[in-house]
């Protein structure tokens, strides 16, 4: 099993204890798309971050990819007229790096202050196990394979946010035929 894999069900399957997304991963191929550009105009930013931050390095995306569902679910027509670089970029810029979760939290999601502290907390416990299935798999530093995968967690945890907040949105996920 691929470490994305690997990562990917590890979040699933916590996200899901805690009630926070439906057994059935959602499917967003809007949001989905935009990954490629958010990812390359976020990488900058998240590696510099890294060294210091790594938690809040690999969390960072998945409040975007909250955003992104948002986004989707509020006004897809006027938010897909922009590149994944806009979106990051406006996203960033509103508050700076630092601040974007409390931006995302506050402003695009609307959340009080409880929830967003709590919905902080949730994405935290899950950038933790991120960071914690990235070291644990023994990864040279400063190779191409621990770029790749640094890419893979942010992938995941992006996807993560994507699935949360639609759930959050009420979106209920259920395969066809069920």
């Amino acid at each position: 099993m691929s470490f994305y894999q690997n990562l990917y069900d590890n979040l699933k399957r916590h996200l899901e204890t805690e009630g926070l997304i439906d057994s059935y991963f959602p499917e967003c191929i809007d949001v989905e798309e935009y990954w490629p550009a958010i990812e390359k105009a976020y990488m900058p930013d998240g590696l510099k971050e890294f060294a210091e931050y790594p938690v809040s390095s690999i969390g960072w995306p998945m409040f975007i990819g909250m955003a992104m569902a948002k986004f989707w679910d509020v006004d897809w027509t006027k938010y897909s007229a922009l590149t994944g670089e806009q979106i990051y970029h406006s996203l960033r810029d509103a508050r700076g790096y630092d601040s974007m979760d409390d931006y995302i939290l506050e402003d695009i999601l609307g959340l009080p202050e409880k929830e967003a502290s709590e919905e902080a907390d949730r994405v935290s416990k899950c950038a933790s196990i991120a960071y914690h299935d990235l070291m644990a798999a023994h990864i040279q530093p400063s190779t191409a394979q621990a770029l790749e995968a640094y890419r893979d967690t942010i992938k995941a945890l992006y996807m993560m946010g994507v699935a949360m907040e639609l759930k959050s949105l009420g979106y209920k996920m259920t395969k066809m035929g069920e």
